[in-house]
């Protein structure tokens, strides 16, 4: 385990922050790791998938023989570099006779193992090998289209899986808008049957259509291979909750001059400004002066009746 240390620079503080749980994530951080042995095939599969992801990924190219994804106590090492490089999403990548060209995509949950796809590498074809005009090379931190083709995608859960798991690997950050012009390629996945995909990398060229939309059309691009899904994990549904859970406190807009109690439940304060009420003219027609007129009238009269009764009763 890593030593926990306390930050005591601002440098170290923001680091530590930028780390730290957020309600709106940072984009998804891909770690690339060596098994114990690899083939020449599956080294040019890492580094084109490093090549992909460039902008957002971290590659280890020495190997790690602690680390089997799939089997108890194997996967210590591997949560060890995803806490050191701060990464949520990883590809391993093994070769042995059982298994040969071996590929291990799978996410990561508070730097733990959360699901695993285990997938096989066949006729790959790296960059190198298509001939294409170089001005259509993809930008780096450009934001890809995905074209799932086949029923498989929807119907067979080993292909689910896997769908989930290439989207979280390539679309980078999420963002709300786009530009039309910085959307250069698209991952082509095609279900071939129920255990393998044909995976294919493409560049976007615009062409004139006569409306505000622009044609478009595929280049190839590479690198493009076969998957064929060997095994796979999904998390358990504690787990899955637990990653799902979203945070119902979000930051409200302040309003003045209002809060809430318990009891009361909101509670607001008007200030209102000063009236200057003895300075106001009152007219005459005020309902309540009527009323006091029409009182001090009866009591006027009362009070002359009892004088001239008074009066009468003395003589």
């Amino acid at each position: 385990m890593l030593k926990i240390k306390t930050p005591k620079s601002q440098r170290a503080k923001r680091a530590v922050e930028k780390r730290a749980p957020k309600l709106v994530e940072n984009g998804k951080k891909t770690l690339i790791l060596h098994g114990t042995k690899t083939s020449d095939v599956l080294n040019s599969v890492l580094t084109q998938i490093y090549h992909l992801k460039r902008d957002n990924a971290v590659k280890y190219t020495k190997k790690n023989d602690k680390i089997r994804p799939f089997e108890s106590g194997g996967e210590t090492s591997l949560e060890f570099f995803s806490l050191k490089s701060d990464c949520s999403l990883f590809v391993f990548g093994s070769h042995s006779k059982k298994r040969p060209n071996n590929l291990v995509l799978g996410r990561m949950f508070d730097h733990h193992i959360y699901d695993l796809v285990e997938v096989g590498v066949n006729n790959f074809k790296p960059m190198e090998s298509f001939d294409y005009d170089k001005k259509l090379t993809p930008l780096i931190g450009s934001k890809p289209f995905f074209a799932f083709i086949g029923e498989g995608f929807e119907n067979v859960e080993e292909l689910k899986h896997l769908k989930e798991v290439l989207l979280d690997l390539f679309r980078g950050e999420v963002v709300e808008n786009l530009n039309l012009a910085g959307i250069d390629h698209v991952f082509v996945c095609t279900a071939l049957s129920s255990t393998t995909v044909f995976f294919s990398h493409c560049a976007l060229r615009l062409k004139r259509s006569g409306t505000a939309i622009p044609r478009m059309e595929l280049v190839e691009v590479g690198p493009s291979m076969d998957l064929v899904v060997r095994r796979h994990r999904l998390p358990n549904d504690s787990l899955k909750k637990e990653a799902m859970k979203t945070t119902s406190d979000q930051h409200k807009k302040k309003i003045k001059n209002v809060s809430s109690d318990v009891l009361q439940g909101k509670i607001g304060k008007i200030y209102i400004p000063d009236q200057k009420v003895g300075g106001i003219a009152l007219s005459n027609d005020i309902k309540g002066l009527k009323r006091e007129r029409r009182e001090a009238k009866k009591m006027k009269n009362g009070g002359e009746n009892e004088a001239k009764k008074r009066k009468t009763e003395s003589e």
